[in-house]
């Protein structure tokens, strides 16, 4: 799509910028209400800090929820830290909005699911994968994103 308009990834970005707002409102203010969320996040991602013992326990993904106990929120452009409670044992986690891979406040039925094409190629894709070429290859297409609106029906009790 040489040239076209990027729509899946300035959707992520948009998609980011609420999250960025929304973690904003709720580090000056606290969280309203019945707010709270549920946050799935990529624990391999490399900017992603966490206790050692989390990511030997969610070495691929890890869902933490923001909700009755949590301290120290630090929100700033590129993600945000904040300390949650692991059974009695407080931990701080950074995570950077690009390792985000849901975001879910079911108090209002709202969610935002972030998916890549790399994903869907690894379901999809029968052809082996061509070897990487030398330096006359030229650039390497980036990864697309797309941006999806999640159902919350699978989220409700």
């Amino acid at each position: 799509m040489s040239g076209g308009i990027d729509y899946g990834n300035l959707m992520h970005r948009a998609m980011r910028g609420l999250i960025n707002d929304v973690l904003m409102g709720v580090q000056q203010t606290g969280l309203p209400g019945d707010h709270h969320f549920f946050i799935t996040f990529d624990t391999q991602h490399p900017d992603v800090e966490l206790a050692d013992w989390l990511s030997d326990r969610y070495p691929g993904e890890m869902t933490v929820v923001m909700q009755h106990w949590y301290e120290d929120l630090e929100v700033t452009e590129d993600g945000f830290a904040v300390t949650l409670n692991f059974g009695d044992a407080p931990e701080r986690l950074y995570i950077p909005y690009d390792a985000i891979k849901t975001f879910v406040d079911p108090s209002v039925e709202f969610g935002l699911r972030f998916e890549t094409h790399e994903e869907e190629d690894d379901e999809d894709d029968d052809e082996p994968t061509p070897p990487e070429g030398g330096p006359d290859e030229g650039p390497r297409e980036p990864v697309k994103h797309d941006a999806e609106v999640v159902r919350l029906d699978s989220f409700r009790k």
